[in-house]
């Protein structure tokens, strides 16, 4: 394939390429991870929306306990939390920095149970119909919930989405034509070596071939090279911020990183076959 190129040029060339490559498949696999990451967090907020069952006063607990079981059978429900009086007086003394319950001589507060829900429920629709059903319980007091911070998040995570997918189609399109034109410099510096294989009576598919599968694994090897500057990245990230790590998830990478390697051969090799086939239509005053 490279035989009319000095042999530390075409290893020159053939890094340079790779190289190329790998750093737009690293720009795409980013994006990848972000959108990824990006509804993981969205999640994450949304099932970290508290809907406050406050339970009337002299319920026993056993009937408390009862009633959380009650509710975490509804299907929108992913978790709840029982907080006894005691409980609840010990974390307002600690937001307030005083003991409340000494000053008054009393514990006014109500035990409560803290209900968390699923992502995909988590709109205020859902979460009033819930609510209400929740509240004809003879054992609940009142159900206490943020709507207009449950429309915030909603409507702040559907802008966000839209966002990143506009972004990540115009990466997309940017990875392309970078990639393309790669290929295409490279395939540029064979064209002489392309026609003269033509002209002995070489057929096209028999000229194509070769050049094709070092695309396909100059793809492949560009990929692999993204996949571990990814690695190394996110290494860098979650030792900085140690919070992040609560979003890692191996599954999804692994799908960000197939999909990385999948596109490099894909776009290598069609970029390939349609640099290699370009010059095969070219006569050769045009090839000057």
């Amino acid at each position: 394939m490279d035989s009319n190129i000095p042999t530390k040029q075409n290893k020159t060339l053939r890094f340079s390429t790779v190289i190329s490559i790998s750093l737009v498949l690293l720009m795409g696999g980013l994006l990848g991870l972000i959108l990824v990451q990006s509804q993981n967090l969205s999640n994450y907020v949304k099932e970290n929306i508290v809907l406050n069952i406050i339970v009337n006063e002299g319920t026993k607990e056993s009937e408390i306990l009862e009633l959380q079981k009650q509710i975490n059978a509804n299907p929108e429900v992913l978790r709840t939390q029982y907080i006894s009086k005691e409980e609840a007086a010990r974390n307002l003394t600690k937001d307030l920095g005083e003991d409340f319950v000494e000053f008054l001589g009393y514990n006014p507060l109500l035990p409560s149970l803290d209900v968390h829900l699923k992502a995909e429920f988590a709109d205020n629709a859902i979460i009033t119909k819930l609510a209400a059903k929740l509240e004809k319980n003879e054992l609940v007091k009142e159900v206490v919930y943020q709507k207009s911070l449950i429309d915030t998040i909603n409507q702040n995570v559907k802008l966000i989405s839209i966002g990143f997918l506009g972004f990540g189609l115009i990466l997309l399109l940017i990875a392309i034509t970078l990639i393309n034109n790669t290929i295409r410099l490279a395939i540029f510096s064979q064209r002489f070596l392309i026609k003269s294989m033509q002209l002995v009576g070489a057929t096209k598919a028999f000229i194509r071939k070769p050049f094709i599968i070092y695309g396909i694994l100059h793809g492949l090897v560009a990929g692999l090279i993204a996949i571990v500057l990814m690695v190394l990245i996110m290494y860098l990230v979650i030792s900085e911020i140690p919070e992040i790590a609560i979003l890692k998830d191996w599954t999804q990478f692994m799908t960000v990183a197939a999909g990385i390697v999948l596109a490099g051969i894909i776009i290598s090799g069609l970029s390939t076959w349609f640099a290699v086939n370009r010059f095969l239509r070219l006569k050769i005053h045009e090839l000057y």
